[in-house]
């Protein structure tokens, strides 16, 4: 009969105030929610990266949630001081232990917001290149010319050397042809595949010349420019497109055998 007194008394001492907390808590998660499609709707309106706009949008989140627990644990009776002095003796416990999180964290901003690179373009750093796929918050995902993908801490990255072509690249490559060649036409064959190719763009137009003047043989350079997505497949399209013209054109590759003069 005592123990049943007692669990009533507790029962009629707390139940309202725990019933207030929840209703506190409740009325918090209803108001985060709000809260986060509130400054959703905000940010879209602002030339934000989607990365950012989704860090702010749960950092005000998380603000509404806490200021509601700590009003809910308030009104349950729980001693607030002590309470936010441990969360920040935590507090600090869990930075030294995130240190490497917070920095990419810190360092992924830096990139949002300088934009060295974006979605799209070619960039080459720490010895690996390959096309950006995702930039987000914690790491840069690099698509290779092999399909796979490279996955770059964004700490690694503010500070290094980088290469960013951007959307187009140049391709560098060379045809040789024998001493007896008319260049003029040989040159005319070589412009014309190239500018006729659909993948090839004409601004910046490509460059082509003889680069070189070797033994046994005069060096054609042909650097046309395209968009990354075709560098790969470029380069073999037009060489085999310029071999066969070549050969019926009757334009003479130079022998890779030196003749024996006999005395």
């Amino acid at each position: 009969m005592i123990a049943m007194d007692t669990i009533t008394q507790y029962a009629v001492k707390y139940g309202l105030q725990a019933l207030v907390a929840i209703g506190i808590f409740a009325a918090g998660l209803l108001g985060a929610r709000w809260a986060g499609n509130l400054m959703q709707q905000a940010l879209e309106r602002q030339t934000l990266e989607p990365p950012v706009r989704m860090l702010l949008v749960r950092i005000v989140k998380i603000i509404v949630l806490l200021f509601a627990a700590v009003i809910a644990l308030e009104a349950l009776g729980v001693p607030i001081a002590p309470l936010v002095a441990g969360i920040g003796v935590a507090g600090v416990g869990i930075g030294l232990a995130m240190q490497g999180v917070l920095s990419n964290v810190m360092a992924g901003l830096s990139i949002i917001f300088t934009k060295p690179y974006k979605v799209g373009e070619h960039i080459s750093l720490l010895g690996v290149h390959g096309d950006v796929v995702m930039v987000d918050i914690f790491s840069t995902i690099l698509m290779h010319s092999d399909h796979s993908r490279v996955v770059i801490p964004n700490r690694k990255i503010v500070g290094e050397i980088l290469h960013n072509f951007g959307t187009i690249r140049q391709l560098h490559f060379t045809v040789d042809v024998s001493y007896k060649t008319d260049l003029n036409q040989a040159l005319a064959i070589v412009r014309e595949i190239v500018e006729s190719h659909t993948h090839v763009l004409h601004d910046p137009r490509a460059v082509i010349g003889v680069s070189r003047l070797g033994q046994p043989a005069i060096t054609i350079a042909i650097e046309p420019w395209t968009k990354v997505v075709h560098y790969g497949s470029l380069q073999s399209e037009l060489s085999q497109a310029i071999v066969e013209r070549f050969r019926a054109a009757q334009i003479e590759f130079p022998s890779l055998t030196q003749p024996v003069h006999g005395r």
